[in-house]
């Protein structure tokens, strides 16, 4: 095989990772090539010049999504996770080609696709798939959404219904799993909550409010509710938490004391428009709406500025790797931030200014 080849990367960026031995997470720069995927530590807003490990991609199996908090199974090498769903499908894409491209090459078979949507739907027994569904340990997961500054407790999105059904694997493919979760919502199983969804179903009917929107909501029917055997997880009710997920990705922060780089999962909220960072190894273990954010502020009145990557900027500590810009608050605060690479540097940038 022609070594050059083997060197072309094929994607990078930022991937949160658990670790073999002790089970914790730790965010690591992940270096996509066609024949393995190398990651490495982010030490001091730099890239490690040591990898931290690899992992070779022949005869390798993905499995995506795979977002269970609490029961994820052992027996899999490596757990890897993206800051978005789309960020997630993505790399697990991108490997997915490189490890059917490295089994065409041997002369092996490339990983079949399933069979098509409703192929094998017709023997499942729906209210077995409700009573999973609804199960306290391993059923779907409920918390309160807020919509049009309504809140709906108990309830779950869409895209929750389809991840949840591919990965119980009770569906072969998100197609298969729209089609599934359909049927829950015309046999009464499920019911639409919120504007959007009963809107979609009375205008579009079943073929449309399911294909994967993480905005449109679903609820179980009130009948089923009476079991009462599922509480509500809590969920943030801060105003400043209320607003629509504008974008969401993977940045370096410098810290405001000790001046040390660390990687934040930045949640760009509008009305109200908020920038909030998370410690990625705590969203790995919970979701989202259960932790509180690290730190945060209101982009009301704020400037954003690139920076240049020539030379250390006044204010930043380490020799910093680059695609750095800078926010300063309303109050006065200046916060220090580096993107993966340029373009993400001037996407997070364009969409600051536009709810600054």
């Amino acid at each position: 095989m022609d070594t050059d080849k083997t060197n072309v990367i094929l994607r990078e960026g930022f991937l949160v990772k658990r670790g073999h031995v002790v089970h914790n997470w730790k965010a690591r720069w992940f270096v996509l090539m066609p024949d393995k995927l190398l990651y490495y530590k982010y030490e001091g807003g730099q890239k490690d010049s040591c990898q931290r490990g690899k992992i070779l991609l022949k005869d390798c199996v993905i499995t995506c999504p795979f977002l269970e908090y609490e029961n994820r199974p052992n027996g899999v090498d490596h757990y890897l996770e993206a800051c978005s769903r789309e960020e997630r499908d993505d790399w697990a894409g991108n490997i997915m080609a490189a490890v059917n491209k490295l089994r065409a090459a041997e002369g092996g078979n490339v990983a079949n696709q399933p069979d098509p949507a409703g192929s094998r739907l017709h023997n499942i027994n729906l209210s077995k798939v409700l009573d999973s569904m609804y199960d306290v340990h391993s059923g779907i997961r409920m918390s309160n959404h807020v919509e049009q500054g309504s809140t709906y407790s108990n309830c779950f999105s869409g895209s929750a219904v389809v991840d949840w059904l591919v990965f119980m694997q009770l569906a072969l493919t998100r197609v298969e799993a729209m089609t599934l979760a359909s049927a829950l919502v015309e046999e009464g199983f499920l019911r639409t909550v919120g504007l959007k969804s009963v809107e979609a179903y009375r205008t579009a009917g079943l073929s449309e409010q399911f294909m994967d929107d993480s905005t449109a909501l679903y609820s179980f029917s009130d009948s089923l509710k009476k079991r009462g055997s599922v509480k509500a997880e809590k969920s943030l009710s801060a105003v400043e938490l209320s607003g629509k997920v504008i974008k969401r990705g993977y940045l370096l922060k410098q810290g405001h004391r000790r001046k040390n780089w660390k990687v934040r999962l930045f949640v760009l909220r509008s009305q109200p428009s908020y920038l909030h960072y998370y410690d990625p190894t705590k969203v790995s273990r919970h979701p989202m709406d259960d932790i509180s954010p690290a730190g945060g502020f209101s982009l009301r009145g704020c400037l954003v500025s690139s920076l240049q990557d020539n030379g250390v900027p006044s204010g930043v500590k380490g020799n910093v790797q680059g695609n750095l810009f800078k926010i300063i608050t309303q109050s006065d605060t200046r916060y220090f931030i580096q993107a993966p690479t340029e373009q993400q540097k001037m996407d997070w940038i364009e969409a600051i200014r536009e709810h600054t």
